[in-house]
Formats: C-alpha cells, sequence, structure tokens
C-alpha cells in the first residue's frame, strides 16, 4: 500500500479576498482574457474532507467548495495493485447469497426463465447502482458518510448505509459462527449429524426414511422399520435436523425464552471476530492480500464439489429441475420481484462498503469497466453454483426416494441441513465435510471483514485530524468487533436463533436496501446532476460511459427500486419461524425499529439540516447542495482551476484569486 505525506508549502490553492477596486495579480504570470468572476465571499474555512484539519478552500468551476488538508497530513492509501481492489470487491459481493439463495430462487421461479427477469433487472438496477457507488467513492476519496459531500443536505444517507452495514456486521458473522462450529465437528470419523445414537437424538429420529416403501397406501400401518410404521415414519425426524436445532442451536419455544448460552458456539464466535479483527486492522493494506486466498479458494472447492456432484446418481435429474424453463412464470409478479430484490442482496447495494472499497482507488482507474468484470463475476458465480447445489439435491432426492421439490432448501436449511445430509452419504465423509465448511467459512469471512472495513472507513473519515493517534484505526477496528461481538451474544443462547432472524428479517431487508437504492440515484441525478457526474466519471476514466447509464440513474432504476419497495411494503407477512412459530407483537415493533432507524436517517437529516440553516429556502437549498469537492480534485480537476484564473476586476462583488503553488 503507497502512503503519500503532503508536503508544507503545497497547498495548491492560496484564496485572497478582493475588493472591486483592487488590481488582480497573477503571482504565477498568468494572463490572458478576463471574464467576470462567478463567486463571491469565499474565505478560508476549515475543511471537512479526508484530509483532516483547516484546509484551504476555493470553489470549482461549477459552484463546488474545495477543500485542501492542512500539511502534514497523509493523503489517503491507494491499493497496491488494482487487483487487490477487483479481488476485495468479489470477495464482498460474491457471498453466501450466490450459494444458498439464487439456486433455490431460480429453481422456485420457473428455472431458466428465471435468468430472463433477473439478467433484464442487472442491467437496470444491478450495474448501474453498482457502477454509481465505486465511482462516487473513487471520485469523492471517502467512504460511505463523506462521499455524500456531493451534496451535504442528503449527507444522512451515508449515515443510513452505516446503521445497515452495522446491523449486517453484527449478525452475518453468526453464520461463519455456525459454520467454523460444524468445520470442528466434521474433524471425526463418523459425522455426528449422520447418527441417532446421540444424547441430543430423540426417539422419532430415524436415519433412513424408506419413503419408497411407503408409496403404497395400503401399507400405511405395515412395519417398515425398527418397528416403526410408515404412519410413524411421516412424523419422523432426519439427524440432520436434530443436530442443527437441538445440538447447534438448542433452541427455545419462543423469541420470550431466551434461555443459556451455547457456551461452544461462543468461543466460535470470539474466534471468528478475533480472525477478522486481524484482517482489518492495519487497512486495505492487509485486507488487499488476504483477499487473494478468501476470495479465489471458494471457486475451486465449487469446482471439485461440480466434478464430485455430477458423478453421482440422481444428479442430471436436479441440474434438469433447477434449469428446465417453465414459461408460464413470467406472468407471476413475485418471479420479478425475487429477480430484482436477489440482484441489489448479492450486488451487496446499499451497504456503503463498494464506496469505501472504491476510495482506494487510483482517481484515474477505469470503475466503469471495473463495474461491468465485477458484474459478470458475481452473476456468474450464482449461475454456477446452482449447477453443484442442484445436482447434490437430485442425489439426495434420489437416495430419499422423493421428488426434488422435497428436499430443495435456501438458506441455512440448504447450508445446515440438505448439504450436510448429502456429504454423510458420500464416501469420506468427513473430508467432504470439512472442505465444505472451509468453503462456506471464506465466503463468508471476505464479505464480513470487508462490510467491517467500509464501515470503519465511514467512520474514521468523519474525524480525519481531530484524533490523529497512531493506532487510531486498530483502536477503531477493535472497538467495533467489541461491540458488534456484545449484541452477538444474544444469538449465541437458546433464543438466539429467533434474533439472528429478526435482524435478517428487517435490519438489512430487501425494503432497506430498496429505499437506500431509489435515494442514491435520486440524488446523483437530479440534485447533483446526472450529466454533471457523466461528466466527472470522463475526467477520471478519461471517457464518457454510455448514455444508459444516466438513463437509468435518472428514470429507469429509481422507478424499478420503487416498484419493488412498494410491492414488498403491500405483501408484508408478519415473521415466523419455519413457518410454525409466530412472533409476538413486540419482537415487530423491535424489528421495525431496526428497519426504520436506517430509513429514517435520511428524512430527518435533510429536516434537521433545512431547519439549522439561514436564509430563505431557495437560499438554504442552494447553500446545503452545493458540492464540498476534496483535496485531491485541486490536481485533477485542474482545467476548471485554470478556468477560475481568468478573472478580471471591475465587478461589484468580492472575487477569487487562485494562486498555483506547485
Amino acid at each position: 500500500m503507497e502512503k503519500q505525506t503532503l508536503p508544507a508549502s503545497s497547498c495548491s490553492l492560496v484564496l485572497l479576498e478582493e475588493t472591486k477596486k483592487s488590481p488582480l495579480l497573477m503571482s504565477n504570470g498568468g494572463g490572458g482574457g478576463h471574464p467576470p468572476a462567478a463567486a463571491a465571499n469565499v474565505s478560508l474555512v476549515e475543511g471537512s474532507g479526508d484530509g483532516g484539519g483547516g484546509a484551504c478552500v476555493g470553489l470549482d468551476k461549477k459552484g463546488g467548495v474545495v477543500t485542501r488538508p492542512q500539511p502534514g497530513y497523509p493523503e489517503r492509501e491507494t491499493w497496491t495493485r488494482q487487483m487487490d481492489f477487483i479481488m476485495s470487491c468479489v470477495g464482498f459481493a460474491v457471498g453466501l447469497g450466490n450459494v444458498w439463495r439464487f439456486p433455490y430462487l431460480c429453481y422456485k421461479n420457473g428455472g431458466g426463465v428465471f435468468l430472463i427477469p433477473y439478467m433484464l433487472i442487472v442491467f437496470v438496477g444491478g450495474i448501474p447502482i453498482f457502477f454509481l457507488e465505486i465511482a462516487l467513492g473513487q471520485f469523492m476519496k471517502a467512504g460511505s458518510i463523506n462521499v455524500w459531500n456531493i451534496a451535504p443536505l442528503f449527507k444522512g444517507l451515508g449515515y443510513a448505509s452505516m446503521v445497515i452495514v452495522f446491523f449486517c456486521n453484527t449478525y452475518y458473522i453468526m453464520v461463519l459462527t455456525w459454520g467454523f462450529y460444524y468445520l470442528i465437528k466434521s474433524f471425526n470419523s463418523v459425522l455426528p449429524w449422520s447418527t441417532c445414537d446421540n444424547i441430543w437424538n430423540t426417539p422419532s429420529c430415524i436415519e433412513t426414511f424408506h419413503h419408497q416403501q411407503c408409496r403404497n397406501g395400503s401399507l400405511a400401518n405395515t412395519t417398515i422399520v425398527n418397528n416403526m410404521t410408515c404412519a410413524d415414519l411421516a412424523t419422523s425426524r432426519s439427524p440432520v435436523i436434530e443436530f442443527w436445532e437441538n445440538k447447534v442451536l438448542n433452541i427455545s419455544p419462543g423469541l420470550d425464552v431466551p434461555g443459556s448460552f451455547h457456551w461452544e458456539l461462543m468461543l466460535c464466535l470470539m474466534f471468528v471476530w478475533v480472525l477478522v479483527y486481524f484482517c482489518v486492522w492495519k487497512g486495505v493494506k492487509s485486507t488487499g492480500k488476504i483477499v487473494y486466498v478468501t476470495a479465489t479458494f471458494p471457486y475451486v472447492v465449487l469446482f471439485i464439489l461440480l466434478v464430485r456432484g455430477v458423478t453421482l446418481p440422481g444428479a442430471y435429474d436436479g441440474i434438469m429441475y433447477y434449469i428446465k424453463p417453465d414459461w408460464s412464470k413470467l406472468l407471476e409478479a413475485q418471479v420479478w420481484i425475487d429477480a430484482g430484490t436477489q440482484i441489489f442482496f448479492s450486488y451487496a447495494i446499499g451497504l456503503g462498503a463498494l464506496t469505501a472499497l472504491g476510495s482506494y482507488n487510483r482517481f484515474n482507474n477505469d470503475c466503469y469497466k471495473d463495474a461491468f468484470v465485477l458484474a459478470l463475476i458475481n452473476s456468474g458465480t450464482s449461475f454456477f453454483a446452482g449447477f453443484v447445489v442442484f445436482s447434490i439435491l437430485g442425489f439426495m432426492a434420489n437416495e430419499q426416494g422423493v421428488d426434488i421439490s422435497q428436499v430443495a432448501e435456501s438458506g441455512p436449511g440448504l447450508a445446515f441441513i440438505a448439504y450436510p445430509k448429502a456429504v454423510s452419504l458420500w464416501p469420506v465423509a468427513p473430508l467432504w465435510a470439512a472442505l465444505f465448511f472451509f468453503m462456506l467459512l471464506l465466503l463468508g469471512l471476505d464479505s464480513q471483514f470487508v462490510g467491517v472495513e467500509g464501515f470503519v472507513t465511514g467512520i474514521l473519515d468523519l474525524f480525519p485530524g481531530q484524533y490523529n493517534h497512531r493506532y487510531k484505526r486498530e483502536i477503531a477496528v477493535a472497538i467495533c468487533c467489541l461491540l458488534c461481538f456484545i449484541i452477538d451474544l444474544s444469538m449465541v443462547t437458546q433464543g438466539g436463533m429467533y434474533v439472528f432472524q429478526l435482524f435478517d428479517y428487517y435490519s438489512a431487508s430487501g425494503m432497506t436496501l430498496l429505499w437506500q437504492a431509489f435515494w442514491e440515484c435520486i440524488i446523483v441525478a437530479w440534485v447533483y446532476g446526472a450529466d454533471r457526474f457523466m461528466d466527472d466519471v470522463a475526467r477520471m476514466i478519461g471517457y464518457r460511459p454510455f448514455p444508459w447509464m444516466k438513463w437509468c440513474w435518472s428514470f429507469i432504476t429509481p422507478c424499478v427500486c420503487l416498484a419493488i419497495f412498494m410491492f414488498h411494503l403491500f405483501n408484508y407477512k408478519p415473521l415466523t419461524y419455519n413457518n410454525v412459530y409466530v412472533y409476538p407483537w413486540w419482537g415487530e415493533v423491535i424489528g421495525w425499529c431496526m428497519a426504520l432507524s436506517s430509513m429514517l436517517c435520511i428524512p430527518v437529516s435533510v429536516l434537521y439540516k433545512l431547519f439549522r440553516a439561514k436564509g430563505t429556502f431557495k437560499e438554504r437549498w442552494a447553500h446545503l447542495t452545493t458540492p464540498v469537492l476534496g483535496a485531491h480534485h485541486l490536481e485533477y480537476m485542474a482545467p476548471d482551476v485554470r478556468d477560475l484564473t481568468l478573472i478580471s476586476p471591475g465587478t461589484d462583488d468580492n472575487i477569487i484569486i487562485l494562486e498555483s503553488v506547485m
């Protein structure tokens, strides 16, 4: 990682306030024409950019305030290699949702037909916002909060993303905790979830169901195995389910019964948080290296599992179940909603972490090309993972003599029930189990520590110079991890699964992400200006992106986000667990409080800033929507600076001289 220190003499702009009678003298010898100045009454103020402390402040060509850090503050870090950025984005965006959610949605919504709405929404929603977030971070060189200095009135959008990513960091790590627990239990000669002779098993546990022998209705009361009839088999339970519910979760009757702590899970949780801390504590210097392992190794394991899966009996039926098109599904609204929701989940939109990763890019990095490459990798991984998952589900259905629809699962049900059941039936089962859960751990680990990186980056950008401690970053990461760990203790109790599902359903749900994405498009396209931002992107990458991006930001993407948001709102259903346990009313209140804690950041901050400002509404709006640009813009937007130096005396307003000291 390269880090440069600003020399004491390199404050690029010196601002002098002159009256209309004062002559203009260009200290760098510049001359030329003298159009009238367009700015007035600008003085030396303290900057709020990412550089720190006091700042030289000026106006860019379009009226934005330009800040310059005081001498001695280090400039923002950049990736050592651009591939570090690519791998970090792959590690963050390509996660568990690609493996355990997309294949199930594809099967559920018409197989191969699901790819039609999926790819359509990729191009009208996924890629435009994905590119927008990365480009914003790269242009503003700031994390998820200060990046909205592009329109300071809407800085609440940054606080909203920080709230969402904090909630995600808090509950998402529980999946890694469960995965690590399963990984440890895999190092046994006999997998503990493959037998019914453990202390957590019940009399209803049965290892082999013999469903094929019960298809004849006349055999309902005939003894099939272990003195059990077909009627008994209908209520029996698999050892995999009993291991998950009775051993791992040891689940209580409800949210109002937290029960005792699961000490083994608590130790696993502690280990994973320590691991995340040491991945993040040195910043992108360490993160950019670790992702080379955590982002690439899962692909190796997925390929190995695919090779193994397609050789199993029933694999072909499973794969055909996955991709067989059902054209009638295209007429169902739910299919399109599922496609849109999956895009926003898997592309990690609205969390602010992509903005933080983009802020460490070189200013002239081609983020437009990167956005398409990363989108291709993300969606391609999802589609590829479907072949892995359904080849194994086809094997499970073949072994149990049931239809694939009865074994198809998504989310934790796939990772901790269906897949462990499948590997328990293979030769050398512990090896395959360890390989799968190690992949699961790595898939979630890079998403976790990049999420923590994004949160810490946003916090540190708020205090660039006030707390210039040598170990400022290490302390901030430690506080973040410790706070999340304390909250996570509620999820390693007997009622922890109910708490986890509450976080998952409300805090980072489809509605909060769609709300976030909608306002991102509106602010950039209609407050800052879509054409203006396209010009800024052209300054960075050397050419203008295809106008499709501008059209999406201005019209198409906000409409898509709003439509899916309203569908979610009108079709809201109370949260349940396993479709049996219904959450109490106060549990739903807690959930909605978590959702609104991020969604209300935007309107509340707008009203607060407008109320505190002075002047008419038009003056307040104009002042609060003026961009506050960073120090780096003085160097990379030099043509605008030269235009501002071409000023002349003779106007009634005060004017600005911009002196270049290079």
